[in-house]
């Protein structure tokens, strides 16, 4: 039985025809036709999987491709930004470098020159040692000197005190006598007096000072009141004035024994004192030193003047 070709299967032979055996050329002249059976084996099942199979190849040899464009492009990629940021990172602890290496030398400098100054500062601390040592001595040899004087000094005020015990003694008298201004209406006054008895024993001087206007008096608190007097005793104090108050008199009354001495003084001020502080808290101790007629700064008044 012959079986019709279909129209699109006429081109076959003429591709087919370069394989045709040449018996089989030779023996028909007429057009091959083939029964589907026999063109059944041109499209197998093999042959699809071999072409899945080579289509399969092809993409993953693509794949395989893609993946190292991709890891190549990723390692130059990489390479180039870890470059630029070691360079920059390099770049930036160059230039903290250099900024650190010059606070160094700066820090440097200013460590010399600091340790010229404590060098120059130890130079200067030694002399200064090395004088205070010296006055040191000199201060010691002079303290030695001063010692020396008042034991001779004492020795002879030992020999007159004696000397006039013998003679029936010293009576009650006002050596010297002052009255100088200070800060905020205040005043310092200052008394020496002197006196030896007959029997060379010391004895309770009582001493008041009072302030008198034309109607008014005040009487100054002392501390202390009372004195043990043997040679000279130097009385010393300070007091303010009472607001409104101006005193003409100073009335300064002494007992000692069966002695009584009561002297009068006008109110004149002695000189200002030189650097004077505004403020009594500021005020140095009181002045001890002995007063001199020349100096004091309240004098007897001769019309009131009264003798014990």
């Amino acid at each position: 039985m012959r079986v019709k070709t279909a129209p699109r299967l006429r081109l076959q032979p003429a591709r087919l025809s370069c394989h045709a055996p040449a018996s089989i050329l030779n023996e028909s002249s007429q057009p091959l036709t083939l029964s589907a059976n026999q063109l059944r084996p041109l499209v197998t099942p093999q042959g699809i999987i071999s072409r899945q199979q080579g289509a399969s190849t092809l993409v993953l040899a693509l794949f395989v491709v893609a993946v190292l464009v991709t890891a190549i492009v990723a390692v130059v990629f990489g390479h180039k930004l870890g470059y630029q940021r070691g360079y920059y990172s390099l770049q930036n602890e160059t230039k903290q470098s250099a900024v650190t290496s010059e606070q160094a030398g700066k820090e440097l400098k200013e460590l010399r020159i600091k340790n010229k100054i404590l060098t120059n500062q130890i130079s200067t601390a030694k002399q200064e040692l090395l004088i205070s040592l010296t006055n040191l001595d000199e201060l010691r040899q002079t303290q030695q000197a001063l010692k020396v004087e008042s034991k001779q000094v004492s020795q002879l005020s030992d020999l007159y005190a004696k000397v006039i015990t013998k003679q029936g003694g010293m009576p009650l008298q006002i050596l010297g006598v002052k009255i100088d201004p200070l800060p905020e209406n205040a005043f310092e006054f200052g008394f020496d007096v002197g006196m030896l008895s007959e029997d060379g024993q010391a004895k309770n001087l009582a001493v008041t000072l009072t302030l008198q206007d034309k109607d008014n008096f005040i009487e100054v608190p002392l501390e202390p009141a009372n004195y043990a007097i043997e040679g000279i005793v130097r009385i010393r104090g300070r007091f303010v004035m009472p607001a409104g108050f101006k005193p003409l008199q100073v009335k300064l009354n002494l007992e000692a024994g069966d002695q009584k001495v009561e002297q009068f003084y006008d109110w004149n001020l002695g000189d200002m004192v030189d650097n004077m502080p505004l403020s009594l808290l500021d005020l140095p101790e009181v002045d001890k030193s002995p007063i001199s007629n020349e100096t004091a700064g309240a004098q007897p008044s001769t019309a009131k003047k009264l003798k014990p």
